[in-house]
């Protein structure tokens, strides 16, 4: 009986100690995932935007509904932006003229469930009334804008609110005026300005500071670096939040001189930066760029043409938040994973060096249109 009770009790501890090895063992898994996990969201490097700290990479979403073609399948693009949040995307760009509204109306149903988790900026005073472009940025213009994006997204409050462009009938101290308002009606939590010039950016600095300033900047197009706005943005304390980071789709490395743009629905059609002429010339960009991803790697695959230009903006400024724009699930993590490729001070340089070399065909807007006369106010 008593070796009986012996083997009983051994058996008991040998049973025993199996479940807890391999609750252990589960454990240490579940640690380790979670550990995984957890190195993964914090690899993304964060930049600030004001008070915000958003994904060193941010998301422009107008191409989902508006202005680069036909509308994409709503449902699609719902699914991409919840895949943009699981991969770690935070800051979402839109406007109420994309559209119009339905942009904003798409990220407001898609992104309703994570509004602790990520930094949506909207845009106001741009319009295209019966075709023509109209700019109006008065008090009760923003007044009426500010409550239809904030109804079309589905917030009480807008995280960023952008003057798309400036509006030369209502002077930019007026419109900060208005800004530093809806803050203290608690309607939005700091505000930008779109494509500015100098003068503009310190008058509204002095009434009530800006924290970004929208602009188109990439490998392609440098013009922020040459006409003083990049160092007085850097001086006051201003995020650069480039668009068009890809010049508008070029630096992806697929364009050619075949490339064709929807005759009426896309906008590209009309840029003379992207003309059959325009593209065959610049291509020497695309050579460029693709030779120096030649010899760099990401988790162990060649990096892209669009890795490396975004990766250069990331680089070459540490106040530049680029959001470059994607309708494709496989581009947001493509786009995401620039983060992880670095540049040497004296590669930066010599790049920076060869593009400065390279003369780029064909204006960005055609001279002379709605477009090329509201930039740079």
């Amino acid at each position: 009986m008593k070796e009986q009770s012996t083997q009983d009790s051994r058996r008991k501890f040998l049973k025993t100690s199996a479940a807890l090895a391999t609750m252990a063992f589960l454990g240490a898994q579940t640690f380790a995932n979670a550990k995984e996990a957890k190195m993964t969201k914090t690899a993304i490097p964060q930049r600030k935007i004001g008070n915000f700290k958003v994904s060193a990479i941010g998301l422009g979403c107008m191409g989902m509904s508006a202005n680069h073609g036909p509308a994409r399948d709503k449902k699609e693009m719902i699914k991409l932006l919840h895949k943009a949040v699981d991969l770690g995307y935070t800051f979402f760009d839109t406007a109420e003229v994309y559209g119009p509204h339905t942009n904003e109306e798409l990220l407001g149903e898609a992104l309703k469930g994570y509004k602790d988790k990520i930094i949506i900026n909207t845009k106001f005073g741009f319009y295209y009334p019966f075709g023509k472009q109209q700019l109006d940025s008065s008090r009760k213009s923003i007044m009426r804008a500010v409550d239809g994006s904030l109804k079309r997204l589905q917030r009480d409050c807008i995280d960023l609110y952008t003057q798309h462009r400036v509006d030369i009938d209502t002077p930019i101290e007026e419109v900060a005026g208005t800004m530093k308002d809806l803050v203290k009606m608690g309607k939005i939590k700091a505000w930008a300005l779109g494509e500015a010039g100098i003068k503009t950016i310190q008058k509204a600095h002095k009434v009530f500071a800006p924290v970004a300033m929208q602009s188109q900047y990439s490998m392609a197009f440098r013009e922020l670096e040459q006409n003083g706005i990049m160092d007085t943005c850097q001086k006051l304390g201003i995020t650069i939040v480039a668009y068009s980071p890809l010049d508008r789709g070029f630096l992806g490395g697929g364009f050619d001189k075949n490339t064709t743009f929807h005759p009426t629905l896309d906008m590209r059609n009309s840029f003379p930066r992207l003309s059959k002429e325009a593209l065959e010339a610049n291509q020497q960009v695309i050579d460029f760029i693709r030779n120096v991803a030649k010899s760099k790697t990401i988790n162990g695959k060649p990096a892209t043409v669009a890795q490396v230009s975004l990766a250069w903006i990331l680089a070459n400024k540490s106040f530049v938040v680029p959001i470059p724009e994607t309708t494709k699930i496989h581009r947001l993590e493509e786009n995401l994973n620039s983060c992880l490729l670095t540049f040497s001070k004296d590669e930066l340089e010599e790049i920076n060096s060869r593009l400065s070399k390279i003369v780029i065909i064909g204006d960005r807007y055609a001279p002379g249109s709605d477009a090329a006369n509201s930039v740079g106010l």
